[in-house]
This record gives structure tokens, sequence and C-alpha cells, in this order.
């Protein structure tokens, strides 16, 4: 990928992080932390794999949704079907199918949302927590803590890197877990970018990486203790900047967040970070964060 398709990968999802710092609204929070006794409107989302399916049922097309969800009986598919029905026998179904895959983060993550949607947020969050320990290096544990966690943004900052400023082999590591990093697998892209770090111990990227790494929904601020002492062992580093910019952004700390990221932009002006950074703060100002 090259550094300009980079960037624009980064703005296009950072544009929903800069979003949710600025709004703040999360399922969660459209209720606070009362217990739940009344059943919120409309239908809840799904995570599942892209399908034709899923497309009918978020465009709001629910029968002809369910009709494609149980040609199969594959679990995404079964929990697709459930709730294309709601809210007739979606709960109870929720129950059964969680029974039957005992170990499955999707699973938990759909009954906690059955849960949430019929008003039993203690239920809800009970599910999320199982979600989260059962297959927490999955995404289906990331989306369960997003939604246990709202007071952040959702899913996992980025881990935005040059990699031809990192020497073989702790390159390919560092690239390998990135890319585990991004697909939502936590815990095995944080332990393959340890491995990056142990070959290459003093590489500003690769530290920023493996701080960024810390990061979880449940403990958002993990990260900072590393990043904040690379400022001063790497003061012309815009990799150090950016991603510390990112993370006061997803902790919804806008305008240290702001701060940072003009930072990475005076450091190393044309740098994958400087042209991420600018873009972000673009994005903040047409947003009025300013």
């Amino acid at each position: 990928m090259s550094p300009r398709t980079r960037v624009v990968a980064i703005v296009a999802v950072v544009a929903v992080v800069v979003a949710a710092a600025v709004v703040g609204v999360t399922l969660l929070q459209t209720r606070g932390a009362s217990t739940g006794t009344t059943a919120l409107e409309g239908v809840p989302p799904l995570y599942l794999p892209a399908s034709t399916a899923l497309r009918l049922y978020e465009d709001g097309k629910r029968s002809r949704a369910e009709a494609l969800f149980a040609r199969s009986k594959a679990l995404p598919d079964e929990i697709g079907a459930a709730f294309a029905r709601w809210p007739h026998g979606t709960l109870d179904t929720m129950k059964s199918i969680v029974a039957a895959h005992p170990e499955s983060a999707l699973a938990e993550l759909h009954l906690g949302l059955a849960y949430f949607w019929s008003g039993r947020d203690a239920d809800a969050a009970s599910s999320w927590l199982r979600a989260a320990k059962v297959e927490p290096d999955t995404p289906y544990a990331v989306t369960a803590l997003d939604f246990l966690h709202p007071g952040v943004a959702p899913g996992l900052p980025l881990i935005v890197v040059d990699p031809r400023s990192v020497g073989e082999p702790a390159r390919s590591k560092l690239v390998a877990g990135i890319r585990l990093w991004s697909a939502e697998r936590p815990i095995s892209g944080r332990r393959t970018i340890e491995a990056a770090l142990a070959l290459a111990p003093d590489n500003p990227v690769v530290r920023t990486a493996a701080a960024v790494t810390l990061y979880s929904p449940a403990m958002p601020l993990a990260p900072f203790p590393k990043l904040g002492p690379l400022t001063a062992a790497f003061p012309k580093a815009a990799v150090v900047r950016f991603h510390l910019g990112e993370l006061l952004l997803w902790t919804r700390q806008v305008k240290k967040g702001e701060a940072q990221l003009r930072i990475a932009v005076a450091t190393e002006p044309g740098s994958v970070y400087a042209q991420a950074a600018d873009k972000i703060l673009g994005l903040l100002r047409k947003d009025g964060t300013k």
C-alpha cells in the first residue's frame, strides 16, 4: 500500500472516530447506567459477516432477510434469522443458540443485544462480559467491550506506520501484527508486535506500535504511560505524536489530541503521519470542534 493510499484509509476510519469523539453518542449512553425496564424502539443491529441477507436486514427488508438467513444452519445465519423475526421469539432463540454455542463470542454478543433491546440492560452487560471472556481475540469481543465502555470511541485505534523505517526481520513481524490488530484480533496483534519489539527495541516506530496495542476499551488509558515518555525519547518522531493524538481523540480528549496532531504535522512535514494528522485536523475543523 502506498503512503497516499494509507493516508486515505486512515482518514476514512478516523473520520468515524472524530464524530464519536465530538458527539459521544453510543447505545449505552442513550440509556445511561440504569438496569433498564423499557424496550427500545426499532430493531437491534447485527454484527455479522457481510452478506446479501445482512444488507437486506440493514435496509429494513427483514422478511426477505429472514428467508435468506434461513437457508443456512451456520451460526451467523441462525443469529440473523432470529433477529429478522424481531421481537417474535428472538430472545428465546438467542438463549438457545448460546446454550448450543457456549464458547462463542458472536452468540453472546447478540444475546446481549437482544437483552438490551428488550430493556434488560443488566442481562445485556452480563452477556457482553461473557463475550469478551470466551473469545477475547475476536472482533465480537471488541464490540462487546465497546458496548460495556461507551466513554471511548468504538473499535481499536489504528496503528499507522511507514514500514520503510523498520529493518528486517522486525519489519515483517510489525506488518503482520498490524494486520492482526486492524482485523480486531487484539491479543494476536499485540503478541506479534511485541515480537517485533524484541527484534528492534530502540526503533520509535515499533515502540509506538507496541504502546498502542496496550489499548482496550476496558483500559483505554493503558498506552499513555508508554507513549508519554516516548515523546521525550524521540522528540522529532512524528509517529509518536500522531498516535498520542489519535489516542487522545479515541478517549474523547479532543483539544489535547488536536495539539499532538499539530506537533506531528510540524515535526515531519510530508510524512505519512503528518499527512494523516493534517487530514484529521481538517475533519475536526469541519465538525466545528475548534
